[in-house]
């Protein structure tokens, strides 16, 4: 079965679809699945979530009150038999991988977790739904970093060779050659089709990470404080958390429609321009924040990052219709916005379903 091709325009999420629709997704605690959780939910899917205990205080999570809208499994990727369980009680039809250590700077700090959680929980992952016979579609999120890095500035493509130079980067890879086993191995000729997915850095309303820019900032300027930054020259691919996530959910419809040309690896990254350096990222909530936000350079000793990352979605434009909606700067303002929003007890819940009513209207344009 061949891949439907369509207008870029004609790209929706369906809410038909989604109705009803039995979905696991893994790391449902983190940032990232949270946000993707309360879409699903918002779509009227019937959602489960295995994940450890949330990994910050505060987090989306728990502030938008998540477990009382979903059926929340608290849990390990890399235990096998719990999470077969969990396969086995809610039978997903759709599962998000999105479970991970997903830090750079901490990957140096703890390589052996890094690895096992990254590796190790997605071949758990893609075990159990290979074992539970209701699984149609496999969505697993590795990274952009998943790219072996050749400093030439030249976006990347699906195409490109795999790497990394850091604990983190590296694991991803792995992660990747992983997914293209079983895909080849177990699911492409039988009833379930996996790919893996490749997004940008990822910006939006409630996150609050360590090591990462945004929460960094947003904490400095709270407080007062200039923000110390590592690497205000390394530019990276922003973009907005629902951009990509609308790729993930279009994309687990074609593979659960059985497109097996779709069972493949994806970017879903910012367009061109929206590749901006750290600086550029910080002066722009700095002025968004008021006159106390200030930001200097960090002189101190750093592991190795990548100078510059850019990702090619050419291949999802033209197979998928996707294409990004908020661009960086609109995006930014929708982080603030958010904030502002939730800064109320109890008000988190509603503003992430006003910006995802929000983005809905935009993506239907």
């Amino acid at each position: 079965m061949g891949l439907r091709q369509g207008a870029l325009e004609s790209l929706a999420v369906s809410a038909e679809f989604w109705r009803g629709r039995r979905v696991l997704v893994t790391g449902h605690t983190g940032f990232k699945g949270a946000w993707l959780c309360w879409w699903l939910a918002h779509l009227g899917a019937k959602v489960a979530g295995f994940a450890l205990a949330p990994p910050t205080s505060p987090s989306l999570f728990e502030a938008s009150g998540l477990a009382a809208a979903i059926d929340s499994v608290q849990g390990d990727v890399r235990d096998g038999p719990a999470l077969e369980r969990a396969f086995g009680v809610h039978r997903p039809e759709i599962v998000f991988h999105l479970a991970a250590q997903s830090l750079v700077r901490r990957s140096y700090r703890e390589p052996l977790e890094t690895f096992s959680t990254n590796v190790l929980g997605t071949v758990q992952c893609l075990e159990s739904a290979r074992r539970c016979d209701a699984v149609r579609a496999v969505v697993l999120a590795t990274t952009d970093k998943c790219y072996r890095n050749r400093g030439d500035g030249r976006a990347y493509r699906e195409s490109d060779e795999l790497g990394g130079d850091d604990p983190y980067s590296a694991s991803k890879a792995c992660a990747e050659l992983a997914a293209h086993a079983y895909r080849r191995s177990f699911l492409d000729t039988g009833r379930a089709l996996a790919a893996t997915v490749r997004a940008g850095n990822v910006i939006g309303g409630g996150d609050w990470a360590e090591d990462r820019l945004v929460p960094d900032a947003l904490r400095a300027f709270a407080a007062g404080q200039p923000l110390e930054v590592r690497n205000p020259d390394a530019v990276r691919p922003w973009q907005h958390v629902l951009d990509p996530l609308r790729g993930y959910l279009a994309l687990a419809e074609r593979l659960h429609a059985g497109e097996r040309p779709a069972a493949t690896a994806w970017n879903f990254g910012p367009d061109e321009g929206d590749a901006r350096p750290v600086s550029w990222l910080v002066d722009q909530l700095a002025d968004r924040l008021g006159a106390k936000a200030a930001w200097r350079r960090d002189a101190g000793e750093h592991p190795h990052e990548a100078a510059e990352l850019a990702l090619d979605s050419g291949k999802a434009r033209a197979g998928l219709g996707w294409r990004p909606r908020l661009p960086i700067a609109e995006a930014l303002d929708w982080v603030v916005d958010w904030h502002n929003a939730a800064s109320a007890p109890g008000s988190a819940r509603a503003a992430t379903l006003d910006q995802i009513a929000r983005y809905e209207a935009r993506a239907a344009r």
